[in-house]
């Protein structure tokens, strides 16, 4: 019975002590999480600069509507154009998100999707995923133009016809830094959070 006693005794101290190095290590990520700034869309070296004046390509979505993608919007809404394909997994994991952003942001911002490729796949791929809802152009023209290199990548467009934000857009983090981004006046989140820790250096 001693034995056996004494054996439980060490068997909970060594349950209180993991239990208390858990809540420890639970409180590290926590601060952990606090300290690291969020992730924005991945900006390339190569391509239009944010601040420049976007290309104004005049296209037809599948539907035989004319767009004027670039130009100067007088109901001074911002155009989020974003370039996706039927192989791409990443981009088909994102049209949920974009969606959603479709609802959320619907008081400033129109959306574009964008591709190239054969038109039937591109209609299959808009039948497939109920992508109805957006304008969908298939124009290799508008690819060279923004310098596409990989996908799922976006070009935040405001209304006087300025590229705001751009970059490779992964996630709905990515996505949204874009927004708020162009909200701070800033090329990318990252660009942000440099010059936020430049000011407090100074």
């Amino acid at each position: 019975m001693t034995a056996l006693a004494v054996s439980n005794g060490i068997l909970w101290v060594v349950v209180i002590t993991l239990a208390v190095a858990l809540l420890a290590v639970v409180r590290q990520l926590g601060v952990l999480h606090e300290r690291i700034a969020p992730v924005g869309a991945l900006m390339l070296s190569n391509g239009l600069k944010v601040g420049e004046t976007a290309p104004r390509i005049e296209t037809q979505d599948l539907d035989g509507r004319s767009l004027a993608i670039g130009a100067p919007r007088t109901d001074g809404r911002s155009t989020l154009l974003m370039f996706v394909s039927p192989t791409c997994p990443v981009c088909k994991g994102l049209l949920p998100v974009l969606k959603s952003s479709r609802g959320a942001e619907r008081s400033w911002l129109d959306i574009v999707l964008a591709s190239d490729g054969e038109i039937e796949a591109q209609r299959e791929f808009v039948r497939a995923h109920k992508l109805g809802e957006f304008p969908y152009v298939v124009s290799s023209p508008l690819g060279m133009s923004y310098q596409v290199s990989r996908l799922p990548f976006a070009a935040l467009i405001d209304a006087q016809g300025v590229l705001r934000a751009r970059g490779i857009v992964n996630s709905r983090e990515h996505l949204e830094s874009l927004f708020e981004a162009k909200r701070l006046g800033f090329a990318s989140i990252q660009e942000y959070f440099e010059s936020a820790a430049k000011s407090r250096a100074a």
